[in-house]
This record gives structure tokens, C-alpha cells and sequence, in this order.
């Protein structure tokens, strides 16, 4: 097992700037107007203070070293299958003790626990909503906060990074395309709040192609790229003014990153998004 560490982790800024999200042509989608939480087609004014604390990781959850990775968990709590059983495999017996005096969790919730055997010093269990068709809108609401929960409980044990899985776009069958910008949005605006300064990384973990082309597709629309130089576009001007020798330096840094990034994984993991029929219905 590789582990990987903080550092070694892209941000957004970077991915933008070693081309590993595609902007052309420019993202301009909008999921489709059924839920509550997405804004107005207005465009965002970019923020490379938000782009430098988001990252976007295809790989397993299990082999980062970062203070908390959150668990797509169910409301036992004790484990299943995909994601949340290969992190409970991965941090051994012990974690299964832990969460059995936990007493599970209600949907939207979540809860903390050590990490055991794991390479970082938490776990998350996030309880995601089982994927409500005919009312969306209480999936979203759900599923955000799932997310700020995570977060809030990140901050109040000292953890300054967190990785989430993709919650509930496995056999809880969220649409990846409608579960990405919940999950963009709620993160956002955590980092724009007061208790968002006490985080360094945010990483979104995703191991499915479905996610990936989720997250490529709206992070351009939820946190856009800064314009290089500070050149002026309209509305996504850059804000901040920028320095041409740290514009090369970002460059350099862009591609070493490229060169450095994993090959994407070329088979999903053993029981991934298989899970009991019991726990779909939980």
C-alpha cells in the first residue's frame, strides 16, 4: 500500500493549471432544477483561496494520510460493503468494536471515531440518503448534511484535512451528476464560514468514472479557475493581483504534478458497491 500524504495531493488551482480538468469548452451545466441548493446560473467569481484548499483524488480512501476521512457508512455503523467495508477491513477489528458502542446513526448524520490501523488519524461515518425519486429535494437536504456535519465534527477534534468518499452514489443510487454539486456546495460554503479558516485540504476521493466526470464536470462551475496573470473576464476577474514570478513558479510546480499524478485505477476494488439487501433498504 502507497500512502499518500497531504502534499501529495493536487489542488484544484494546480489541477486546473496542469490540465487535468477540462475547460474547454467552458462548464457551463447546471444540474437539472429539481432540488433546492445550487445557484443562479450567475457566473462565480473565482477564488484561488478556495481552489488551493480543495482537491480532487481518484484512488483509494484508505491510503491517505490526511487528520480525517469520512466514511460512507450506513446506519448500523458497523460496516458493508464498497467503500465502507474496505475501510473497515483497513483499520482492523478494532474500529468495528468502536462503532458497535456508538449506537449507529440517523441519515444525514454523522460520527467519529479513531482510525486504528489506517494511515490517517480519524474516520467519519457520514450516513447518506437512500436516493429519494419521487422527492429529491429531502435526498439533498440529507446528503448536505451529511457533508456539513463531517466538517463540523473535523474542526471540533483539530483536524485541518479531510477526504470524503462519494457518498450515497453507490448502491444508494444518488445520481452522481446531482450528488457532485451537493456535495461542491455544502463543502464551499464551509470554507467561506468562520470555522472554514481552521481547515488546510478538503479532498474530494472518488473511484468510479461516473464520479470522476461528475466532479469534472461542475467543480469548473462551483469554483472556477482564477484567469492566469490576473487578466480580466467579466464577471470571473481575478480579485487578487498577481505576480508573474509566482505565476512561473505555480506553472513549474502544475507540472510536476501532471508527471506525478497515479495512473486512474484500472478495476474497481473487490465488492465495490455490493452491498447486503437488508442495508440497501437501511
Amino acid at each position: 500500500m502507497t500512502v499518500k500524504t497531504v502534499a501529495d495531493l493536487p489542488t484544484l488551482s494546480l489541477l486546473y493549471k496542469a490540465n487535468q480538468i477540462d475547460l474547454t469548452p467552458p462548464s457551463t451545466a447546471r444540474p437539472p432544477p429539481t432540488t433546492v441548493s445550487y445557484p443562479s446560473l450567475q457566473p462565480i467569481k473565482p477564488s484561488k483561496a478556495l481552489n488551493d484548499k480543495i482537491s480532487l483524488y481518484r484512488g483509494d480512501i484508505t491510503t491517505l494520510a490526511v487528520d480525517a476521512i469520512v466514511n460512507a457508512a450506513n446506519t448500523s455503523l458497523l460496516g458493508g460493503g464498497g467503500v465502507d467495508g474496505a475501510i473497515h477491513r483497513a483499520a482492523g477489528p478494532q474500529l468495528y468494536q468502536e462503532c458497535k458502542t456508538l449506537g449507529g446513526c440517523a441519515t444525514g448524520g454523522a460520527k467519529i471515531t479513531d482510525a486504528y490501523r489506517l494511515p490517517c488519524k480519524k474516520v467519519i461515518h457520514a450516513v447518506g440518503p437512500v436516493y429519494n425519486v419521487i422527492d429529491p429535494g429531502v435526498s439533498e437536504e440529507d446528503l448536505t448534511s451529511c457533508y456539513a456535519t463531517a466538517l463540523e465534527l473535523a474542526i471540533d477534534n483539530s483536524c485541518r484535512s479531510i477526504a470524503f468518499s462519494a457518498i450515497s452514489t453507490g448502491v444508494y443510487g444518488y445520481p452522481s451528476r446531482e450528488a457532485a454539486p451537493v456535495a461542491i456546495t455544502a463543502v464551499k460554503r464551509f470554507l467561506e464560514s468562520d470555522m472554514g479558516t481552521n481547515l488546510d485540504l478538503v479532498v474530494f476521493v472518488v473511484f468510479e468514472k461516473k464520479d470522476l466526470d461528475a466532479y469534472h464536470k461542475y467543480l469548473p462551475v462551483y469554483l472556477p479557475p482564477v484567469p492566469e496573470g490576473g487578466a480580466k473576464t467579466g464577471p470571473l476577474q481575478n480579485p487578487d493581483s498577481a505576480d508573474p514570478t509566482d505565476a512561473d513558479e505555480e506553472a513549474a510546480e502544475a507540472k510536476t504534478v501532471a508527471s506525478e499524478l497515479p495512473d486512474v485505477p484500472k478495476s474497481d476494488p473487490d465488492g465495490e458497491g455490493r452491498v447486503e439487501k437488508k442495508q440497501r433498504q437501511e
